[in-house]
């Protein structure tokens, strides 16, 4: 096969990590990745700052890192205080689909992060917020829900203890019903490049972990057949698009997944500081009171129950009497109608990592802007217990379309301690951390990458591939110079794909 004939065939598995496809692996439970791995390559794939969904695929899709996209987040800050919008593209930047399509290779693109398709050579099915969103071709749908037998499916409902049964078994449905759909599309429409991205790992991680990662023997049959089913749908959709021929066939993730061991709340840590200020008497006394004698009773058998139903009862939007009266006004966005926005200097929203000089200060003028950037960062790297890295965003990204970018990122305990928005506690951080009020499982930096297919070698040697080198290895891979300004570089070579 000549390198411009190449085709790949791209599986996301969302938060996907070695962490627990290794021992799934090794036991047998994953037999279609692990034969990938072992006549292909496999290594940690790094991912940007913030390790977040949409940050994290877009710089994938685009091999642009956040700071040129702009994009930091799921939202981005909006015009009043506390406020904020919904990104809604990585366009106009160019992603590799688009500059394949252009050169006239067939492309298909299934369940990626965008609220609607666009015209390309192939197809886009676009997931995660836009369940009822326009397809391309717009006739797509209806092909979509003929194989799937259904409607396409939409994210997973909000996770409720007491329903944890019948929401891994809708997780473990969802993908089946991605996998049908791929198949039956890529035997169709033949493509040159697929993506499908399979959505449902995260949240099983991020939900779950505490029983996922318990020893082979003890995992839940239920969970064990969610990882036989991704297993599975790997191996259909492989099949099925290998059916028009050789191609690569690349499994990777956005990030990586691990414990949480603590949360930092970082806007309860500013409002101590006095960088954040309450009006008068707007602290919600009650809020501290109450949260304190939970932290300290919790693990007695009444207050544990109780708790529990208030995280219910706050997961499920049902802010019902005790629930509210436990918890108070305890999201940011609750808060925004109490905080003196004249006189605080410094607030973490919408980018939980993330902590932004106020602009709505009218004392922070550049000089005072400074000072506080000073102070902000000194203090933080002296907390003393936890280890904080500060960085400003000049640091970490090449791309400086800082517009909506933190003005100073945070990662806390090497992202074993999550920062949070929220003021649910008074304590800034919560080692004896309550998991079911925020799942068992976070992100981590390294992700997942696992090649093999046409011209890789086996036991190739990849150095610390990052998921920006993704973009412009595809490209070369399949023939197609990599535009010069695109961050990463690839690594097409090492995989024996290019001379």
């Amino acid at each position: 096969m000549t390198v411009a004939a190449r085709r790949f065939l791209i599986l996301g598995l969302d938060g996907g990590t070695f962490d627990l496809l290794d021992p799934l692996m090794e036991a047998g439970e994953l037999p279609f990745l692990r034969s990938l791995v072992r006549r292909g390559v496999r290594a940690p794939l790094r991912s940007v700052y913030p390790a977040k969904t949409i940050p994290a695929w877009y710089s994938f899709a685009t091999g642009r890192d956040p700071g040129e996209l702009g994009i930091f987040g799921f939202t981005e800050p909006g015009d009043t205080p506390g406020r904020s919008k919904m990104v809604e593209s990585f366009r106009p930047t160019e992603a590799i689909w688009d500059r394949l399509s252009r050169l006239g290779r067939s492309v298909g693109v299934l369940n990626f992060p965008v609220l609607s398709g666009y015209p390309v050579h192939g197809f886009i099915l676009p997931g995660m917020f836009s369940e009822g969103s326009t397809t391309y071709p717009r006739g797509l749908r209806d092909e979509v829900e003929a194989a799937g037998g259904g409607a396409y499916p939409g994210e997973l409902p909000t996770y409720l203890e007491s329903h944890r049964t019948e929401w891994v078994r809708a997780a473990t449905e969802a993908i089946d019903r991605r996998a049908r759909v791929a198949v039956a599309l890529a035997e169709k429409h033949r493509p040159d490049f697929l993506f499908a991205l399979f959505r449902e790992t995260d949240r099983i991680e991020h939900q779950l972990w505490n029983e996922m990662a318990l020893p082979i023997t003890e995992i839940a049959p239920d969970l064990l057949r969610f990882w036989h089913t991704v297993d599975r749908a790997c191996e259909s959709v492989d099949a099925a698009f290998r059916s028009a021929g050789e191609a690569v066939t690349l499994v990777i993730s956005d990030h990586g997944h691990g414990p949480i061991e603590s949360d930092f709340l970082t806007n309860q840590w500013l409002a101590d500081q006095k960088y954040l200020v309450f009006r008068a008497g707007e602290e919600l006394a009650r809020r501290r009171l109450l949260s304190r004698f939970i932290l300290r009773v919790r693990h007695l058998p009444f207050a544990e129950r109780l708790a529990r139903r208030v995280a219910e009862a706050l997961r499920n939007g049902h802010h019902d009497t005790m629930a509210q009266f436990l918890a108070g006004d305890a999201s940011f966005e609750q808060a925004v109608p109490r905080i003196d926005w004249d006189r605080t200097l410094a607030f973490s929203y919408p980018v939980p990592e993330g902590i932004y000089l106020n602009p709505f200060n009218p004392q922070l003028t550049p000089e005072r802007r400074a000072e506080v950037l000073r102070d902000l960062r000194a203090r933080l790297e002296q907390y003393p217990d936890a280890h904080i890295e500060v960085m400003g965003p000049e640091q970490i990204y090449r791309g400086r379309n800082l517009g909506h970018a933190p003005a100073l990122l945070i990662r806390v305990d090497d992202m074993r301690t999550e920062p949070r928005m929220d003021f649910a506690y008074t304590n800034p951080l919560i080692r004896d951390r309550p998991s079911y009020f925020y799942g068992s499982g976070t992100h981590r930096m390294d992700g997942i990458l696992i090649a093999a297919g046409a011209g890789v070698r086996p036991g190739a040697s990849v150095s610390h591939p990052n998921l920006l080198d993704l973009a412009p290895t595809v490209l070369e891979g399949m023939g197609v110079d990599p535009p010069a300004e695109l961050c990463g570089r690839s690594f097409a070579r090492d995989l024996g794909l290019t001379a």
